[in-house]
């Protein structure tokens, strides 16, 4: 979330008009993640955030906001947009595409514990589960040809070190085929700071906006590459551990699953390290922006490639 857009109290005055939320208050921009402006907004009838879509054109939103309010009304916890008057999830502002979600209470965390892992374990198989129900479909935007085309934008702005790395990552993943693996719609981006805690006790799961149709084993490798890299390894390895058995629970993965394991877990490394390097040497311009470190990723994908072992203890913890 950053702010590119700049939004003005008369221009959000007027947006507010086609809601029933109430005389707005207060609203403040908000700094965190990449993609879309984002800010805070309390009006008279509750908190909300708002986004602006800097990429998104109308016709892709609604598989993302439909998503939203089909998990919670699974009992899924995630923020439910707010229709306008009209009963509309999208409307626009300042040219862009807009659409309010409830402001879930709670924050995200920095270092996670193994009963919140759990929880987020446990939450993603929910989602998984549920969402096979879910009628719109949408195919990943940053898979293996974005990957691919990324990397040849950024090879020339990176040192050797780590074009060496680039291309042994890009060489192996062309010798891997990832095929009949268990599909569902996954967040593919459940980060710490897209779950929201109170204590122990998660609240939602929040920006969906790379949601998408694919291998349910991958949203796993996602979100256990940023949950559980953090402090001493024991910890670590207790976190994925948590995860995985939590999840296994509600949704049992499959020997093939399994078997593929550590090819989706250097996979998501691969694509956020790419992300965030992008993020780096060609940003973009905004009243505020938030760019992430790709030498976080970069020590990710190193780890994955060179202790193939470690993956599969994450089994047997």
């Amino acid at each position: 979330m950053s702010v590119y857009t700049n939004v003005l109290p008369h221009e959000l005055n007027e947006f507010l008009q086609h809601y029933s939320l109430g005389q707005l208050q207060q609203f403040a921009g908000i700094s965190d993640g990449i993609e879309n402006t984002n800010y805070f907004v309390t009006t008279s009838g509750g908190q909300y955030v708002l986004t602006l879509f800097e990429e998104f054109s109308m016709e892709e939103l609604p598989y993302f906001l439909e998503l939203m309010a089909f998990l919670t009304q699974a009992n899924v916890p995630t923020a439910h947009p707010v229709k306008d008057n009209h009963g509309h999830y999208l409307r626009v502002l300042n040219g862009k595409p807009a659409a309010l979600v409830k402001r879930l209470n709670g924050a995200s965390i920095d270092i996670p514990n193994e009963t919140q892992c759990r929880a987020i374990g446990t939450c993603m198989a929910r989602m998984h589960v549920a969402s096979r129900a879910f009628k719109l479909e949408r195919h990943a935007t940053r898979g293996r040809a974005w990957c691919e085309q990324t990397a040849a934008r950024l090879m020339p702005t990176l040192n050797q070190a780590e074009q060496t790395l680039l291309q042994q990552e890009l060489a192996y993943h062309e010798t891997t085929k990832l095929n009949g693996l268990p599909t569902s719609v996954i967040h593919a981006d459940l980060f710490r700071d897209n779950a929201l805690f109170i204590g122990d006790e998660l609240t939602g799961m929040i920006d969906f906006y790379y949601a998408h149709n694919g291998f349910s084993i991958y949203d796993l490798a996602v979100t256990i590459n940023d949950w559980c890299v953090h402090g001493d390894t024991e910890c670590n390895k207790k976190n994925a551990a948590a995860i995985l058995q939590a999840y296994q629970v509600v949704r049992p993965i499959t020997q093939h699953e399994r078997e593929a394991w550590q090819t989706v877990l250097r996979a998501a490394a691969l694509r956020f390290w790419l992300s965030r390097l992008q993020d780096k040497h060609f940003p973009r311009n905004g009243e505020m922006t938030h760019t992430k470190d790709p030498d976080v990723f970069k020590r990710i994908v190193e780890h994955r490639a060179n202790h193939p072992d470690a993956l599969m203890e994450m089994w047997q913890h």
